[in-house]
């Protein structure tokens, strides 16, 4: 198996997974597979029972506080959050996280799931009761595909446990009538995975694979595909998925995506004129690796929800100016040279009059008081 826990340490990863006994086949890996070119997808878009499409969704990290402390670092992240080292358990932040998502205009988070009874699983709850009433849903990312191959029984088992403990749920969210779970997938999976998630999916789930080397080409076609690579700032897979990542630069490595802000609105703006049906941001939070949009102080702005959710609010558009007010036209026309010159001299004249006015009753006004002061003075004397 290899050990894949997002940016987590083998420790760590044993922790969330309850205990578990993990087997490593790559214990160093990170998650920026990048096997399999994506290839524009045949499928038509799908349509949506419960939530429209295209869909605007983020991967999203429950596993915090945990995770700030791995392989004896702490803080596990290059960068400063602006909620600080938090709780992803804590409602109160979590329905800060749904607040600067549905900013960012995204409508549905993709929250990791490493299975039943495990860390991330007691999470669930917690997020779909931040989102009563505001519209915002969640879907789950089985992880436990990136460990090896699941038994067909076991598959059937976990999407059970999912049906039927979260996809009632108003906030669990549904594509086509179905309950959508994304799974993420080892580097040597092939079609022969892509069949047992068909015969597994005994529940009506709408399953969203992620891509490998000739994913097309397989008999068994899930409901949709994905491709999650983040160290690339754009992976587009025809019109089932386009993703995009606003960096990768994880604690211990040398940076693998830079992170810049025209880029990433160039990157928004692209997803959005794509039309794929899933239009996917890798990540809200994963703080170990480097991808998050949530804000931080090192991109914190005015808004108060950074400027990568900035650029998602505005589409990859720069906000709109507010438009110069100007005078409104005339109908008369244009003055020439000579009447400008004319009623400059007419102004100069009015002014010279106004003047001479002045000066004449000024000089009347003077001759009274003198005249008024000589007949009281004769008046006095007498």
């Amino acid at each position: 198996m290899r050990l894949r826990c997002g940016a987590l340490s083998f420790a760590a990863a044993v922790a969330l997974l309850g205990g578990a006994s993990l087997s490593v086949r790559y214990a160093s890996a990170s998650r920026d597979s990048t096997s399999g070119t994506p290839q524009a997808a045949t499928k038509a878009p799908a349509t949506a029972a419960g939530a429209p499409v295209p869909l605007r969704a983020a991967f999203y990290y429950p596993w915090f506080s945990p995770a700030w402390t791995q392989l004896g670092i702490f803080p596990y992240t290059k960068y400063t959050p602006s909620l600080g080292y938090y709780d992803a358990g804590d409602l109160n932040i979590i329905r800060q996280h749904i607040q600067a998502m549905q900013y960012g205009n995204i409508s549905a988070g993709i929250a990791s799931w490493w299975g039943q009874g495990q860390y991330t699983d007691a999470r669930i709850p917690d997020l779909l009761a931040a989102s009563a009433g505001t519209g915002f849903q969640w879907a789950v990312y089985y992880e436990q595909e990136s460990q090896g191959d699941p038994s067909i029984n076991q598959l059937t088992a976990d999407l059970t446990y999912l049906r039927d403990r979260y996809a009632s749920s108003p906030n669990f969210l549904h594509l086509n009538g179905k309950f959508v779970v994304f799974v993420y997938t080892d580097t040597a999976d092939d079609c022969a995975m892509a069949g047992r998630w068909k015969q597994a999916n005994t529940v009506n789930a709408y399953i969203v694979l992620k891509v490998f080397a000739g994913y097309k080409t397989c008999a068994s076609q899930p409901d949709n595909w994905h491709q999650y690579a983040p160290a690339g700032a754009a992976k587009n897979v025809g019109t089932s998925s386009y993703t995009i990542s606003p960096g990768f630069d994880k604690v211990g490595e040398a940076t693998r995506l830079e992170r810049d802000l025209p880029r990433w609105q160039q990157n928004v703006a692209d997803m959005v004129a794509s039309g794929a049906s899933l239009q996917l941001v890798t990540t809200f939070n994963e703080w170990g690796e480097g991808t998050a949009v949530e804000s931080a102080a090192e991109w914190a702005s005015a808004s108060g929800y950074g400027a990568y959710l900035d650029a998602l609010h505005n589409n990859g558009l720069e906000p709109t100016a507010v438009p110069e007010v100007l005078a409104a036209p005339s109908n008369e026309p244009a003055a020439t040279a000579g009447q400008e010159a004319f009623r400059g001299f007419s102004t100069a004249v009015l002014i010279l009059a106004i003047a001479a006015g002045l000066v004449l009753m000024l000089t009347g006004w003077l001759g009274y008081q003198r005249w008024k002061a000589g007949r009281d003075s004769s008046l006095s004397s007498r």
